[in-house]
């Protein structure tokens, strides 16, 4: 436990930001679970327009340090090819 003011504070931003960041990789995951569901319905409005969010929320977590942005397109590439099989 830190007995310096400015480390106890350190800890408490830490644990704020963590909860953040958990909070947002876990809604980025459950985008990417609707779109994945999505496509095994196979109905393609419905999974292009969960491909849509999942895409914006992909950037999104990039954009907050999230996720590597070669992470990203690689997850980005794959729902593509997803979405162009049911073609």
């Amino acid at each position: 436990m830190p007995n310096i003011k400015s480390a106890k504070k350190r800890v408490l931003v830490n644990s704020a930001k963590a909860a953040q960041n958990k909070a947002q990789k876990s809604a980025m995951k459950t985008t990417l679970k609707k779109f994945e569901a999505a496509v095994a319905g196979g109905d393609r409005s419905e999974a292009q327009a969960a491909y849509t969010v999942a895409v914006k929320t992909v950037d999104q977590a990039v954009s907050k340090g999230l996720l590597h942005s070669n992470n990203a397109a690689n997850k980005k590439s794959a729902m593509t090819l997803k979405l162009n099989k049911m073609a």
